[in-house]
């Protein structure tokens, strides 16, 4: 069990959400919850819960709702006091099973991005935080590259500026992010741009920062993020490449492909792991300019890091290692570029996806 502090005073307590793949493991629990011990650094399961290949999952910008990826097209579970979830409905994307979620920051919709299908999925979202119908279906056209799988549409990754105007859709298939217009009444998409990325960079994740000026993008095989600047122009979305950045090291592992794409609590820090190198690589952003600089890239003691996450506290890091079937938890001291390993690993089937959730307040 977490260690207790003989204190009186209110500390922020959280817990963590881990999603996983069931298919090749021997239970149904998808989605796993766990305290987490901020003081330690480490997590300790309390719950689970029977979700068929919760690959991805999302929390509402209310903090009331966590929606997940399943084979049957995504759930609904309103989060509970103490972080247990509770199942609301379940609801079809009509089509192949989704590869990412989100909402739009009034909570009203849900973007699935299909990476089988090449399709965009809009649902509405009912005031108490179930799914409620499908609004729009977008599906991306065209050829990539003829190289490995880069030859049509996989949509990756859809997010929402944070104007909550436009949504922007990562396509790793074709090399570039479309850019839609969203309708906040009707829940339709109108395609207004095309941020268009290296021939065969394969754009994986994208991330927003906290005040909204810039778009960090993640690519999985040139193993690089682009940082692109965000403005409206006579009301219309203009996206500038501004920097790119490497997520390896120079002697890095070859076959490597960048998967995760996280900001720290603070959203001082952008973190991305590396498939293959195995390594986790932590970057500190310039609030002013976006730009990114390198604070450390180093091994995460596990293969296939599919998800790294900085705790809130920025003091340690969990590494989600899909193809050992295990979480890795590591000491971080972000000033002297620094990952030093804290504790045992811990098995978890085919881990994809963290999230850290902030409880209400209260006396340890």
């Amino acid at each position: 069990m977490p260690r207790k502090k003989n204190t009186d005073q209110e500390t922020d307590r959280y817990v963590a959400y881990v999603s996983s793949y069931t298919s090749a493991g021997d239970d149904d629990f998808g989605i796993r919850i766990y305290d987490v011990d901020m003081e330690a650094g480490r997590f300790y399961e309390k719950d689970k819960v029977k979700i068929s290949n919760s690959s991805y999952i999302s929390i509402s910008h209310n903090r009331r709702f966590l929606y997940s990826i399943t084979d049957l097209g995504v759930e609904s579970y309103r989060i509970l006091e103490d972080g247990s979830l509770e199942v609301m409905n379940t609801a079809s994307i009509n089509g192949m099973r989704g590869s990412y979620l989100s909402t739009d920051y009034t909570d009203r919709w849900l973007f699935v991005s299909g990476y089988h299908d090449g399709k965009i999925t809009v649902l509405s979202l009912n005031e108490d935080g179930s799914i409620g119908r499908i609004t729009d279906e977008v599906f991306h056209k065209g050829l990539g590259s003829i190289a490995d799988r880069n030859f049509r549409p996989h949509v990756q990754c859809v997010k929402m500026t944070r104007d909550n105007r436009f949504l922007c859709a990562a396509d790793l298939g074709l090399d570039h992010i479309n850019v839609y217009e969203l309708d906040p009444v009707n829940g339709r998409l109108h395609q207004t741009d095309v941020i268009r990325s290296e021939l065969e960079a394969a754009p994986r994740h994208i991330k927003f920062s906290k005040n909204g000026r810039f778009l960090y993008v993640v690519n999985e095989q040139k193993n690089t993020v682009d940082v692109f600047s965000y403005t409206l122009e006579k009301d219309d979305p203009e996206f500038e490449r501004i920097q790119t950045v490497p997520t390896v090291n120079d002697y890095h592992a070859s076959g490597t492909a960048s998967s995760a794409l996280n900001l720290s609590f603070d959203f001082k820090y952008l973190i991305s792991s590396n498939a293959g190198d195995n390594s986790v690589i932590i970057y500190r952003i310039d609030e002013k300019t976006g730009l990114l600089t390198k604070v450390l890239c180093l091994p995460v003691s596990g293969d296939y890091p599919k998800d790294a996450a900085l705790f809130p506290d920025n003091r340690h890091l969990v590494s989600l290692n899909h193809e050992s079937n295990t979480m890795t938890f590591f000491k971080v001291d972000l000033d002297k570029g620094l990952l030093i390993m804290n504790g045992k690993e811990l098995k978890v089937d085919r881990p994809n996806c963290v999230i850290f959730h902030k409880l209400a307040a209260g006396k340890e």
